[in-house]
């Protein structure tokens, strides 16, 4: 499968992302940015892994921190490509093609820019069909290893003199938080391109068609949206093979802002024993009853759509407001080596203090 990703790609998407952004993956107005420069600057050529030679170099085109209102990021499109020549640089010579290490609002486009201006191919591939909160979660089973990887970071806010550019080597466990700190340090966003490796590993250890399933879903919402916002939910439910787990009003919002910029709290949905609460990390990484029973848990997508059908981010959302809970288990999706790598679930585990690995990993065939 190979095709030139096009200006009618963009908003499909960005649509779909944001869906799979599963309440964070960047920002809806910054992947269109990043898509229409790409379509305007060259001809993206989406294409799958084996398309590729089995010895060719793969590297993750990544977006790292938790931008909000509160934090003064800045993050351009130059910066998506800067990374990936250091990376280059670093590795002596050019990678072949990049792949994403999660779907998102603006995640699932992270690499159409740099393809399209340095001649490299957009993968169809992901570490994580949804977003999530660390690197090492879309890292396709690198977290656990010693093998020295090149990761690069890229970007901040020029007036305030936040600007990085950081190349790093070492095990990706104990790079990635390098990485997060800079974001932090940088303002809070900033571009990375991480953890190259040759095309067989990816073809064995990605979310394959990924970015299709980004944008299949995307054009199934477009289809939709002349029906009314409820058709759109029908239609997201539908292509996703999701459920509705509650429609209710927003009673409480926790959530606080980290210098290892994360978003990191709860919001609960409904009252009384109809009650839900998402444990938020970034993104929404679990649900539970009003019993304290898990309803959802990562890598399941969990997504809240407002009542106009729009993806809400974690920090759109307010007390009072009407949201639709979608969740679609993972039996249902492609997953990545990453998420079913113990190793990554501690550090998250800590931080949000609820468990998550048994979940994820007891009783499952990998």
């Amino acid at each position: 499968m190979r095709r030139i990703l096009t200006e009618k790609d963009v908003e499909p998407a960005v649509r779909g992302g944001s869906v799979y952004a599963a309440g964070g993956g960047g920002w809806a107005d910054h992947g269109r940015q990043l898509g229409y420069a790409a379509v305007g600057a060259g001809q993206p050529e989406l294409v799958s892994i084996d398309e590729l030679n089995e010895e060719d170099w793969v590297a993750t085109a990544a977006a790292i921190g938790a931008p909000a209102s509160t934090t003064p990021w800045e993050m351009r499109g130059v910066d998506y490509i800067k990374a990936v020549e250091l990376l280059n640089e670093a590795l002596g010579t050019p990678v072949a093609g990049l792949m994403v290490g999660q779907n998102g609002k603006s995640s699932t486009l992270n690499g159409w820019l740099p393809a399209s201006i340095l001649g490299c191919k957009v993968i169809d591939a992901v570490g994580d069909i949804r977003a999530h909160p660390t690197g090492d979660m879309g890292s396709i089973g690198m977290a656990g290893s010693d093998e020295q990887m090149i990761q690069t970071a890229v970007g901040g806010n020029r007036d305030q003199n936040r600007y990085i550019e950081l190349v790093t080597r070492g095990a990706t466990a104990k790079v990635s938080p390098i990485l997060r700190t800079a974001s932090d340090m940088s303002g809070g966003f900033i571009a990375s391109a991480r953890n190259p490796l040759r095309a067989s590993y990816v073809a064995r250890n990605a979310a394959l068609g990924g970015i299709s399933m980004a944008l299949d879903l995307g054009h199934a919402i477009l289809s939709a949206e002349p029906k009314g916002s409820a058709a759109v939910i029908d239609a997201i439910v539908e292509k996703t093979q999701g459920t509705i787990l509650i429609e209710g009003k927003i009673t409480a919002k926790d959530v606080r802002y980290t210098n290892e910029a994360f978003d990191i709290g709860t919001v609960t949905v409904g009252q009384g024993d109809q009650a839900m609460t998402l444990h938020v990390m970034n993104e929404y990484m679990a649900v539970d009853d009003a019993g304290g029973a898990r309803l959802a848990s990562f890598p399941d997508v969990i997504t809240t759509l407002s009542s106009e059908a729009e993806p809400l981010s974690v920090g759109q959302l307010e007390v009072g407001m009407t949201v639709h809970v979608l969740h679609v288990p993972r039996q249902v999706i492609p997953l990545g080596a990453g998420v079913l790598d113990p190793a990554v679930y501690p550090p998250v585990e800590r931080a949000m203090g609820i468990e998550l690995a048994r979940y994820v990993l007891e009783g499952h065939n990998a």
